[in-house]
């Protein structure tokens, strides 16, 4: 299973940007290159990740071959209440990874 690894701040005011940072490690093959034989090494990639704030989608991103192994990905939200921020990852060959952090508003 893959390691993922999520930074954004535990407390916050309501109303105020949060950064959120998020990370999960993955090879990430892009399917154009060959082994020493000549055979093609088929594609292996992250595909998608999401991020929902209490159930609510916040944050979307189509991934595609040209991005790095283990993509780090950074964006802002808006502190609205607290609660759950889950995020999953999902790629090929049924690859799926779904953490969650809670955050307090006050």
């Amino acid at each position: 299973m893959a390691r993922a690894v999520i930074r954004l701040p535990s407390t916050a005011r309501r109303g105020e940007i949060i950064e959120i940072t998020t990370l999960v490690q993955h090879p990430m093959e892009t399917g154009f290159r060959r082994t020493q034989l000549g055979e093609a090494i088929p594609r292996n990639i992250v595909r998608s990740f999401v991020c929902a704030y209490n159930g609510e989608e916040v944050f979307r991103a189509t991934l595609h071959p040209a991005i790095a192994a283990n993509p780090l990905l950074t964006f802002s939200t808006v502190a609205t209440e607290s609660g759950t921020i889950t995020f999953t990852w999902s790629g090929d060959n049924g690859f799926s990874v779904t953490q969650s952090a809670t955050i307090t508003v006050t």
